[in-house]
């Protein structure tokens, strides 16, 4: 059955886990809520997952493509019990190549590599929503330029894995701005997160494609993203969703922030 893609917030470095076999803290529980239940909501459970995260940049896009790969502790100051967790699914090396083949063909060059480690917006958000680690998972890197209509277009090109059972996950933050978690943009951040949320769920694909690759002229938007890093996973989504609608599937209020995350088909 064909999958949708989303776009889905990972929270902040291990938040979710910060109690050593306790409840995840209160400021996190709702955004955990919705991730251990993303699979949950879908129609059928995904074969594999392709994820995009707002924590791996290289110069052209590039598939992760090994069979099992080992995890990216990419986060500081966090108690030490968080440096051993572990996520340990398969690898999806046939999802990775074949996402590398779409891209390239759509006029992209695109790299490979075996080595690196999942990142934390992989297996954070991963270890809640599939705590079995039983899904096959592949990674496909940002572009480091970080254009948005590039990746909205790499995004597109990968829209027909959704019809072999690949769940198309971009790995992000509506809104990151590490600078301002005291509650002081809380008007801002709503602001942009209403401004975001009406481009994302624009009817007309087309438009909706246009509005966020000018996502800069969104109301506080460089004070929503100083580096937009944490969007582009979104652009990603978006593009794969082809012409399905989007729609806002969680908004809550986290370190002073707006966040949202969305869904296309």
């Amino acid at each position: 059955m064909k999958q949708p893609s989303l776009f889905l917030p990972h929270g902040g470095g291990p938040c979710f886990f910060l109690n050593e076999n306790g409840p995840v803290p209160p400021e996190w529980r709702s955004m955990g809520d919705f991730l251990a239940n993303v699979i949950a909501d879908l129609r059928e459970r995904p074969r594999a997952l392709l994820v995009v995260s707002g924590h791996w940049e290289e110069p052209g896009f590039t598939v992760h493509s090994g069979e099992r790969p080992d995890l990216l502790y990419d986060y500081g100051g966090f108690p030490e019990h968080t440096y051993a967790l572990r996520w340990d699914a398969p690898g999806a090396p046939d999802v990775a190549r074949e996402a590398a083949r779409l891209i390239e063909r759509a006029g992209f060059r695109v790299g490979e590599e075996q080595n690196r480690g999942w990142d934390h917006g992989v297996f954070i958000p991963l270890k809640v929503a599939v705590p079995d680690a039983d899904i096959p998972t592949a990674q496909l890197s940002l572009r480091r330029d970080l254009d948005p209509a590039a990746h909205i277009a790499a995004g597109r090109a990968l829209a027909p894995l959704r019809d072999a059972g690949v769940l198309i996950v971009g790995s992000g933050m509506s809104f990151h701005n590490m600078r301002l978690r005291d509650g002081s943009v809380a008007g801002a951040a709503d602001a942009f997160d209403e401004a975001l949320t009406a481009a994302v769920t624009d009817p007309d694909p087309v438009a909706r494609d246009a509005r966020l690759a000018a996502w800069e002229s969104l109301p506080h938007a460089r004070l929503a993203h100083p580096r937009e890093e944490h969007l582009l996973p979104l652009m990603v989504a978006a593009g794969a969703g082809g012409t399905d609608k989007g729609s806002h599937v969680f908004r809550d209020h986290v370190i002073g922030w707006t966040v949202s995350g969305y869904r296309f088909g």
